[in-house]
């Protein structure tokens, strides 16, 4: 069993979209949000040729980085990650804000991101390139690492044809400004050159503790500037985008009288960081937001909206109503014959064994992840859904489903979690927080060569759990509240456990998960 997690494949996920805003720019829409359903925070998107390509932060799940494909900006397929065998040498954790660029004479992507450096404990600005977005990435490690934390690169050319790094300093994590910088970055993408240059930093009352999420796109002979204030995360969240412009890159910089542009509406809310676009003619902004309905319990998802224009050429964003999508499209079912789906992803500290094949999908166990076990996840995209696999009972291991949150609600913070495992002719119901575990219920159950386990969720937290086994159905404890298990903002995620010593493996034979 020393297969690594592969990620070789495509999965298909269609989404259609909507408008979002609360400017007086209506226009009719045929397609509804989100069309980057789930955990997606910090969406960037490019376009190359005939397509688009589009990525979002990670946090501490690998592979790390997801490489979507679309022909429309609606219906989207994951077809490669930056880094699919998980973290560069040099970073530990924090894999923030990826952002995409291509350049045209090199026919080369590049990939900027954010890390935490081993070494220095500093928030990073990173970069990796590929031929194509869907070949092998090669890092070039940091590129920048100030002693408040470097982070949300993006790159731009002047009006001379010149080529910057822009970033933000992240002085909020320190009590102090947050200065958006640029400066020139040799055409490798491998050294920034020369001085830097302040853009302009947090100066407006609106903007509260920080700006950041830089992105610059040209039009009507102005550089212009979305970019993101206040608080990104969890349910007290009141995060809004900005918008500046300048005649040259370098500034001076002038903000828009009439922002935030981008705020709370009655379907979204905390609206932030993204990426302009051209499609056909006209711009779009793909950024994340919390569904009203969905709070923090789903996550920052990918919305896209069309970027209008005032009289006086500022850039608004349209106010369509955002209708409900259809649940079934989220529908997921992986019985294991031939690979592991690539959504699935690992703890980034953790190395992945498994084996798949007509028996399903054998996962190799531990006792690492804060004592929870080895974990495969996949982000939530609704509120209301049921989880379940079929499971052949091993003595010697848990075998089991969970939602997986993160305690203290804080980023890198260890991993938390409740779930519903099998080990022999036992069910349990459990909890880890803090590396301490605790069974809330426990269930014997008849002798069987398989049994199904059922984990349910109403309204994002409330968390019920049950067993089948020969033809019946056994309610495993009470309904759990788990909402102080959501980490900072992240949404949960979806679990396979499989706890027990390294030698030992749990068994599954199916999972699925219906909206």
């Amino acid at each position: 069993m020393n297969r690594r997690l592969n990620i070789v494949g495509i999965i298909c996920m269609v989404y259609l979209i909507g408008g979002f805003s609360t400017n007086s720019f209506a226009q009719k829409k045929s397609f509804e949000n989100p069309v980057l359903a789930g955990d997606r925070p910090d969406p960037t998107v490019v376009k190359i040729g005939n397509y688009y390509y589009a990525s979002a932060t990670s946090n501490e799940w690998a592979p790390l980085f997801p490489i979507f494909k679309s022909k429309d900006l609606i219906n989207w397929e994951l077809v490669n990650y930056v880094f699919p065998d998980g973290a560069p040498d040099w970073a530990r954790n924090n894999f923030w804000a990826p952002e995409l660029a291509y350049d045209e004479k090199q026919k080369k992507i590049y990939a900027y991101y954010t890390a935490r450096d081993k070494e220095s404990n500093r928030l990073s600005v990173a970069v990796a390139s590929a031929a194509t977005p869907e070949s092998k990435f090669t890092d070039h490690g940091p590129l920048v690492a100030q002693e408040y934390g470097s982070i949300d690169a993006f790159e731009a050319r002047d009006e001379n044809g010149k080529l910057f790094l822009l970033w933000k300093e992240d002085g909020n994590s320190k009590g102090q400004k947050t200065p958006i910088w640029a400066q020139e970055i040799n055409e490798d993408r491998t050294a920034l050159v020369g001085e830097k240059y302040e853009l302009f930093h947090n100066d407006q009352d609106w903007e509260g503790g920080l700006v950041e999420g830089i992105a610059i796109f040209r039009k009507n002979g102005y550089f212009y500037a979305t970019y993101s204030s206040r608080g990104c995360c969890e349910i007290t969240c009141d995060y809004v985008t900005g918008v500046a412009r300048s005649k040259s890159l370098l500034g001076p910089w002038e903000k828009y009288d009439m922002n935030p542009v981008i705020r709370d509406n009655e379907s979204w809310k905390c609206p932030g960081h993204g990426t302009v676009v051209e499609k056909k003619g006209e711009l779009w902004l793909l950024n994340h937001a919390y569904n009203q309905e969905g709070s923090v319990y789903v996550g920052r998802q990918g919305v896209l909206q069309k970027v209008e224009w005032t009289d006086d050429l500022w850039p608004v964003f349209s106010n369509d109503e955002a209708y409900t999508r259809s649940k079934a499209s989220l529908d997921f079912i992986d019985n294991f014959k031939k690979r592991l789906d690539p959504v699935w992803q690992w703890r980034v500290t953790q190395d992945i064994q498994y084996e798949t094949g007509k028996d399903g999908l054998k996962l190799q166990a531990s006792e690492e992840n804060e004592t929870l076990g080895t974990l495969l996840v996949q982000g939530t995209k609704s509120l209301n859904y049921r989880y379940e696999a079929i499971v052949v009972p091993v003595f010697n291991v848990g075998a089991g489903l969970a939602v997986i949150g993160g305690a203290n609600n804080g980023f890198g913070a260890p991993v938390a979690g409740m779930g519903i495992s099998v080990e022999g002719n036992e069910v349990t119901l459990w909890e880890t927080v803090n590396q301490k575990s605790k069974i809330i219920a426990t269930q014997t159950i008849p002798d069987s060569k398989k049994v199904k386990l059922i984990l349910e969720m109403k309204d994002g937290y409330k968390m019920s759990t049950s067993v089948k086994v020969d033809g019946g159905s056994i309610q495993v404890g009470e309904v759990q509240d788990v909402k102080h298990l959501v980490p900072w903002g992240m949404g949960f995620r979806l679990g396979m456990v499989a706890k027990g010593d390294k030698d030992s493996y749990a068994h599954f034979k199916e999972v699925k998960i219906s909206n």
